[in-house]
């Protein structure tokens, strides 16, 4: 056999390779305990290597979005199920057509809440368009959930201005694929909630929570826990929509029963403007 004597040449066998060697079709020896280990979904799938799947969630979009120069994020939480203005139009108008009531008065309700689909996609064209501006080092990048709603909103506003942005999409049992505004580089999907809610948090530098439901919750409450109790250096926590999460959350209760500290009360801010949330986070970072 010719040596190789490329300094710059793997030493290894390449693993991928291999796999396609190895998968030959009608291979006597095709038996689950022949295949590599790697390449043994029963294996892989299996309760005692969920650790190894752990590991592999958190590497894949670390290494890259590091390839990518991802380094620091914008978060926008939000609800799946808030439409854009146009569509919020349409389902009415379809529904008014009907003469169906409750139809009408579901479209009503998506056309009043597609206000904060075209707010979060203003606030996220504000982010990229500044993201643009900066070095590689200093780039800021718009993060969402990855599916429809308020994280489409938010993945179109950067798209807008042709930014890359990122989405961290999940299965769920109803079906749900990445937006179509996502940077396709940027598009992961995960299998674990916790492993994704890891990545919102490690690379992000504010968290804008619009209105939402019990993901945006979880999300939310996570973020303010782990500020809270330091196990996150504090950052911008912001909750677009004075009305709603006022009328959702009575923080002050809190404090009055002495389940939280009136301090507690400083880590978020509620906004009603996109300026103003985007205003916010440059003065905390000085930028």
């Amino acid at each position: 056999m010719e040596a190789n004597t490329d300094l710059n040449d793997r030493r290894l066998a390449d693993a991928w390779a291999e796999l396609h060697n190895f998968a030959v079709a009608g291979n006597p020896l095709d038996a689950d305990s022949y295949r590599l280990a790697f390449a043994d979904p029963e294996f892989m799938l299996r309760r005692e290597t969920r650790g190894i799947r752990f590991q592999l969630e958190l590497l894949k979009p670390d290494l890259e979005m590091a390839a990518q120069g991802v380094e620091h994020t914008v978060v926008v939480y939000g609800s799946a199920r808030m439409l854009s203005p146009e569509d919020a139009k349409q389902q009415l108008e379809a529904a008014e057509a009907s003469g169906d009531e409750e139809r009408i008065a579901r479209g009503k309700l998506a056309v009043k809440n597609s206000y904060y689909y075209d707010k979060a996609r203003q606030f996220a064209r504000l982010v990229a368009e500044f993201g643009k501006t900066r070095t590689e080092k200093e780039r800021i990048y718009v993060c969402t959930g990855g599916g429809p709603g308020i994280m489409e909103a938010a993945n179109r506003g950067a798209h807008d201005v042709g930014a890359l942005n990122v989405g961290l999409n999940i299965t769920l049992p109803h079906e749900q694929s990445g937006n179509k505004y996502i940077s396709p580089s940027l598009c992961f999907k995960f299998h674990y909630f916790a492993l994704r809610k890891m990545h919102f948090l490690m690379r992000a530098k504010a968290l804008v929570a619009f209105p939402g439901g019990f993901g945006t919750l979880d999300e939310l409450f996570e973020v303010l826990t782990l500020v809270q109790t330091g196990k996150a250096k504090a950052l911008p926590i912001i909750l677009f929509g004075t009305e709603f999460w006022k009328k959702l959350v009575n923080f002050e209760a809190l404090v009055e029963q002495g389940t939280i500290s009136a301090n507690d009360l400083k880590l978020f801010h509620y906004v009603d403007d996109p300026a103003e949330a985007w205003q916010l986070i440059r003065d905390f970072y000085k930028l």
